[in-house]
C-alpha cells in the first residue's frame, strides 16, 4: 500500500517522498530584495537632502526678515542706525542675534552700512542691511549672500 499523499511540506515524487525545507531564502530572492531597497534609497536620499536645504533657506529668509525689520525699528526709535548687531540685543530689540542656518553661525552675517550722505545721523552711519555670509548657491541658483 502506498503512503497517503500529504499537503504542506511534503512533496510526492514517483517512488520517493521528499521533505522540503521551508526555512531561509534563496540567494536570488535576497539579491532582488537588496536591489529594490537600493533603488528606493537612491530615490529617497536626494529628496531628503533637498528638503533639508529648503528648510534652511526658509529659516534664512525668516531670520533676514526679522533682522531687517528690527534694524528699521531701531533706526526709527533711536533716530540713528545700530552700529553692530549686538546693539539690537543690548537695547532689547532681539533676545540674541539669530544664526545663519547656511553657515551655522551668528557671527558670519555680512553687514551693509548706510551711505553717510543718506544716513539718518550723518555723523555716525550704521547698519542699513544684512545678508548671509555664505558663498554658496541656493536651490534657485542665486547666491545666499545676495538675499
Amino acid at each position: 500500500m502506498e503512503p497517503p499523499i500529504h499537503s504542506g511540506n511534503w512533496r510526492q515524487t514517483p517512488g520517493l517522498r521528499v521533505r522540503r525545507s521551508g526555512r531561509g531564502y534563496t540567494l536570488i530572492e535576497l539579491m532582488i530584495v537588496m536591489a529594490i531597497i537600493s533603488i528606493l534609497v537612491s530615490i529617497a536620499v536626494p529628496l531628503y537632502q533637498k528638503s533639508l536645504i529648503r528648510s534652511k533657506e526658509s529659516i534664512l529668509k525668516n531670520n533676514l526678515f526679522t533682522l531687517r525689520t528690527v534694524i528699521d525699528e531701531y533706526t526709527f526709535d533711536k533716530k540713528k542706525a545700530p552700529q553692530t548687531l549686538q546693539d539690537l540685543v543690548d537695547q532689547g530689540y532681539l533676545r540674541e542675534i539669530p544664526y545663519d542656518p547656511i553657515t551655522g553661525s551668528n557671527n558670519t552675517w555680512k553687514i551693509v552700512t548706510e551711505d553717510a550722505l543718506t544716513a539718518v545721523d550723518q555723523t555716525d552711519p550704521g547698519i542699513w542691511d544684512v545678508h548671509s555670509g555664505s558663498d554658496q548657491k541656493s536651490l534657485d541658483g542665486s547666491m545666499y549672500s545676495d538675499w
